[in-house]
């Protein structure tokens, strides 16, 4: 099966890897916000669950990814409901959503999410960005009214294909992956 690859691999200012995937979905900014930071919004997508204090400098918990072990981080900036950035196992994220105009066939509300995952390591960008796409296409579904599915569930791709065409890309690579059969996702 071949996967389309959504992400970017990029260098930031100061030098900082990072990987980047923009989404245009039919709902209002408010309603994508609230996918980036309820609890219960965030398990139908993200890989952990998220609990967060959501000022500069609150706690965020982060429990339940099979790959990864319970931890703590902390909210960097929130600006509802456009920007959130907080820390996670040491990357930072970076949710930014922007407000587009209605869509001229139904006049509905329209809204771009942006997730910059601020690389720790440059050889975690091939793993991470394979977890990002199965993500992101459970956020995809969410966000056009699909059941949950939650992050685990691989739609529109397994990790391993996403994983194998980011290598085959020249994205940078290496970084330990947990277990053959237990794809980390986002991670």
């Amino acid at each position: 099966m071949t996967v389309d690859l959504t992400g970017t691999f990029l260098t930031l200012d100061g030098g900082r890897p990072a990987v980047r995937f923009s989404r245009v979905h039919d709902r209002p900014v408010e309603r994508v916000w609230r996918f980036v930071t309820e609890p219960g919004e965030l398990a139908r997508w993200f890989p952990s669950r998220a609990e967060m204090d959501l000022r500069p400098g609150g706690v965020v918990r982060f429990s339940g990814d099979p790959n990864m072990p319970e931890s703590a981080g902390r909210v960097i900036d929130v600006r509802p409901p456009l920007h959130l950035s907080l820390e996670w196992g040491g990357d930072e994220l970076h949710f930014d959503l922007e407000e587009l105009g209605a869509r001229k066939d139904t006049g509905g509300a329209r809204t771009r999410f942006t997730l910059t995952d601020v690389l720790a390591a440059e050889d975690t960008a091939a793993r991470n960005a394979a977890g990002w796409e199965v993500c992101l296409a459970a956020l995809d579904t969410a966000a056009g009214g699909g059941p949950p599915a939650g992050a685990h569930t691989g739609a529109g791709g397994t990790w391993q294909e996403f994983y194998a065409a980011y290598v085959t890309a020249g994205v940078p690579s290496g970084a330990p992956v947990p277990g053959p059969d237990r794809p980390p996702a986002g991670r």
